[in-house]
């Protein structure tokens, strides 16, 4: 599928979920007098987001790539600090939100991982290297590899037609029904 806006991207729906969940979390009174702990956690929670929209955004795959690790650190940051907070005797009342929210975490650096395994696989340099030219050739090539598939689809059905024929002599062969235009 394909997506024109980052907005519309799974991951970044889920890691701005995240990144609301986390300011609502860090409201609670326990993060006063904890250090930088509030702070840094929505950084790195709102970097995930930023970095998926901003990789979206830049126009080529190996920048989008680039941007896709860099939010996925984010999210392994984002993971690092739930664990810390969990160990920390302050925050003993939040231990079962900190711990639905970890697996959130990880959903997403999965998602962000295999977004960017996909994209290394591809011979599709970007939207910024696309040509009308380079366009109608991809556009043509997607139409050729769906005929082709197509075709591939129907063959695999009259080949089993003929095989069912075969199987089952008492039904006409639909071949022998078909005339031959030149006569």
């Amino acid at each position: 599928m394909k997506y024109e806006r980052f907005e519309d991207v799974p991951v970044w729906q889920d890691s701005a979920d995240l990144a609301v969940e986390i300011f609502e979390l860090t409201e609670d009174p326990a993060f006063r007098h904890k250090g930088d702990i509030a702070n840094q956690i929505q950084r790195a929670v709102l970097s995930i987001s930023n970095n998926v929209a901003e990789g979206f955004e830049r126009g080529t795959t190996q920048e989008l790539i680039t941007f896709l690790y860099f939010a996925r650190g984010s999210a392994g940051e984002v993971r690092s600090i739930l664990a810390v907070c969990q160990r920390i005797k302050g925050f003993a009342h939040l231990k079962s939100r900190i711990s639905d929210l970890k697996p959130k975490a990880e959903s997403i650096s999965r998602q962000v991982r295999a977004w960017a395994d996909s994209l290394q696989n591809t011979d599709i340099k970007g939207q910024r290297y696309l040509t009308e030219k380079s366009r109608v050739g991809y556009e043509q090539e997607k139409r050729a590899a769906a005929f082709m598939e197509k075709l591939k689809k129907a063959n695999e059905e009259a080949l089993a037609k003929r095989k069912a024929a075969k199987a089952n002599p008492g039904i006409p062969d639909m071949r022998s029904e078909i005339s031959d235009p030149r006569q």
